[in-house]
């Protein structure tokens, strides 16, 4: 176990810094130049304008060196200054994450909660229950999520009026109420693949001997599904809800740019058409440390969970 949890973390660190080194090279070779952007419009173009902003912000350093700036900054806390708003790009994520933070939330425990519950159900009562499920979820998998979010606010917004179309809500129940739709769309793929996996892993349980001789003490039916089916499964399920959850955070990019709502996403929408390369970098590098974090804490929980990947973990 210790020298799973050493390599876990090596990997950890060097996918981290591989990633870094990806998001920065990407935004840098972006095409544009933001020093347009920066010296306040074309009427400001002089050479002596745009000598100070590259001398300003090092835009004439090499790459590897602005690079190194920009690392050895972020470790410490400091992803610099955006170039639209002027204020610290930390504050500007700090103060729109918690939205963000709710919507993945919340749509996280509905996509489990709704995912297992109808995998569960495909998995035990087969036939036709299991056809509408599987039917059901493949399409709700195929759809894209700006599609789903414009049905949803044309038919429970504007035609039913059950939900508003804008607006974060105030309190536990009223931000619940205001982020149904946006949580329903972001979890609405993730539900459809955890039903699936829930439904694989528990229907490849059912034919295990021990499933046999535990309904062949005279078991009652229920208790052989969540003690020797349901808990069985859950290491596959388990590892499927983690990595959707961690996934969710891209998700965020299209769910909060069809809702309008002011979260981290829409904030990285903005930040690529303006060419503000402190924010654009903060947000991705924020999105990959938050999905490789949460991969990595269940790659380590897996072997607790499921006592097989432990013991083959465990083997020379």
């Amino acid at each position: 176990m210790a020298l799973r949890l050493v390599r876990s973390l090596a990997g950890t660190l060097l996918t981290l810094l591989a990633t870094s080194f990806a998001i920065f090279g990407a935004v840098y070779a972006a095409p544009g130049d933001p020093v347009a952007f920066l010296v306040g419009g074309r009427d400001n173009l002089s050479e002596a304008n745009i000598a100070a902003v590259r001398a300003q912000y090092h835009l004439d350093d090499p790459f590897l060196v602005q690079y190194g700036r920009w690392l050895f900054d972020a470790l410490q806390g400091d992803l610099g200054r955006s170039f639209q708003y002027g204020d610290q790009v930390a504050d500007l994520v700090m103060a729109r994450l918690p939205t963000t933070l709710s919507l993945v939330a919340y749509a996280s425990m509905l996509s489990v909660v709704l995912g297992v519950a109808l995998g569960a159900l495909a998995a035990v009562r087969r036939g036709r229950v299991d056809a509408a499920v599987v039917a059901g979820t493949t399409l709700a998998a195929s759809v894209p999520s700006f599609v789903t979010a414009i049905v949803l606010v044309s038919a429970f917004s504007v035609q039913l009026g059950w939900f508003p179309v804008a607006g974060a809500g105030e309190g536990l129940a009223g931000r619940m109420y205001h982020l149904a739709l946006p949580a329903l769309t972001l979890a609405l793929g993730s539900l459809a693949v955890l039903s699936r996996v829930t439904r694989q892993s528990m229907v490849e349980q059912w034919g295990h001997d021990h499933v046999e001789a535990a309904r062949g003490t005279g078991m009652a039916e229920g208790l052989l599904v969540r003690r020797h089916v349901f808990r069985n499964a859950l290491g596959p399920i388990v590892t499927m809800c983690g990595l959707l959850t961690a996934g969710m955070l891209a998700g965020t990019v299209v769910v909060e740019t069809a809702f309008g709502m002011s979260g981290i996403g829409s904030l990285l929408v903005n930040a690529i058409k303006t060419q503000d390369f402190p924010v654009a970098q903060a947000v991705l590098l924020l999105m990959v440390v938050a999905y490789i974090v949460v991969t990595t804490v269940v790659d380590l929980v897996h072997p607790l969970i499921d006592p097989r990947v432990r013991t083959e973990g465990g083997r020379p």
